[in-house]
């Protein structure tokens, strides 16, 4: 799989194979979905929480005696069936989201996902960036040059805070580490741009380790 490698001024310089064990593989939509699914609970926090009966206030006096008065038998106000009593099986703040899939699978997503990028010729290579000093408007034109229709995800080996700040304040654009690379954002993402020097470091990262 070979694709275009573009200069920061948006002229195209060359082409460069992709390694096909990262971005030839038979696209596994099943599992992508999976992992999607997991890097999606993954990220939740319980906020919602109810009180039982024990944590409620008050409710220590018993509301009234046990025979004579005609009335249901009770010991306290803050049964669930009272108005302000505890919550029966309520959502509670304790709760645990997380997810758990083998690493292989994982791997095999994100391939599945890059293989997709790649089938659908969402791929751009980017020779290199440079600048005096991080500024918005210049990482904004060139991504306007270069063959990006909606959105994109600029993959940078290292940090770099002269790209990362410069694209920061750009709404349809975001950087991310070629390490911490994902499947929600490939996803999300119709372009995909890598920075040349991404590509060895993606190699390094999911296929040697």
């Amino acid at each position: 799989m070979k694709v275009t490698t573009y200069t920061q001024t948006g002229e195209k310089k060359g082409e460069i194979t992709l390694n096909k064990d990262l971005f030839g593989i038979e696209v596994n939509e099943g599992l992508m979905h999976q992992m999607l699914i997991l890097q999606e609970s993954n990220s939740r926090s319980a906020i919602a929480h109810t009180k039982t009966r024990g944590e409620i206030r008050g409710g220590g006096r018993k509301p009234h005696r046990q025979k004579g008065t005609g009335r249901a038998r009770f010991g306290s106000i803050r049964t669930p069936i009272h108005r302000g009593g505890g919550i029966v099986f309520g959502p509670r703040n304790t709760r645990n989201f997380t997810k758990m899939m083998p690493k292989k699978q994982r791997r095999k997503a994100l391939f599945s996902a890059l293989s997709a990028k790649a089938a659908d010729k969402s791929i751009i290579v980017v020779e290199g960036y440079e600048a005096k000093e991080p500024k918005t408007k210049d990482f904004a034109t060139m991504i306007d040059k270069l063959p990006v229709e909606r959105n994109a995800l600029f993959v940078i080996p290292e940090k770099n805070d002269l790209i990362q700040k410069s694209a920061r304040n750009i709404t349809n654009v975001k950087t991310i580490l070629a390490n911490y690379l994902n499947v929600k954002d490939l996803l999300k993402y119709q372009t995909l741009v890598f920075l040349k020097d991404s590509l060895p470091k993606l190699e390094e990262t999911f296929l040697k380790s």
